[in-house]
């Protein structure tokens, strides 16, 4: 599926983790995807997609002109792009009595805490938040401290984010 139905090529290459794609869309094999995933690599850029457009404009770039043309177009998108870097996180679900909850509450900036779900019950606030791994033990001891021990405590699965913001 092309992005720009009437483009003579639209090239493409992708990075995430260890997996990795890339397709020339009829430019000569090797000369358009492998070296924006290149590119890529070459930026330590990883969950990215380089798309590159190209209308054929009547002069033939040769093999060498292709690969530089897709690598630096690549490259330099790259290199201007804004990045984010991945959090690993750490979800959580923590409950407490209502006399706790405010105090509570007013911590999650401090180490990061993501509220991804609340309920209020009958005897306190139940919380799903989502925190940077590197804060967890930090906030599960702070969690148990103003809740004097009395508040619920539970990880959940871990995950990860490109920004928190």
């Amino acid at each position: 599926q092309h992005s720009v139905p009437d483009a003579t090529h639209n090239c493409w290459a992708y990075k995430i983790g260890d997996e990795y794609r890339f397709n020339d869309d009829g430019e000569p094999g090797g000369t358009a995807g492998r070296p924006m995933l290149q590119a890529i690599e070459g930026q330590s850029c990883d969950r990215v997609v380089v798309l590159v457009i190209r209308w054929f404009g009547g002069v033939k770039l040769g093999t060498g002109g292709l690969v530089r043309a897709y690598g630096g177009v690549a490259a330099s998108c790259l290199r201007l792009a804004p990045k984010s870097p991945i959090v690993p996180l750490q979800t959580v679900l923590c409950s407490c009595e209502y006399s706790d909850s405010d105090l509570v509450r007013s911590r999650f900036a401090q180490y990061q805490a993501q509220v991804l779900a609340e309920q209020f019950g009958a005897t306190g606030v139940e919380w799903h938040l989502a925190l940077p791994l590197d804060q967890v033990e930090a906030f599960e001891q702070a969690f148990t401290n103003l809740t004097r021990g009395q508040g619920f405590w539970s990880k959940q699965e871990q995950t990860d984010s490109q920004s928190l913001e």
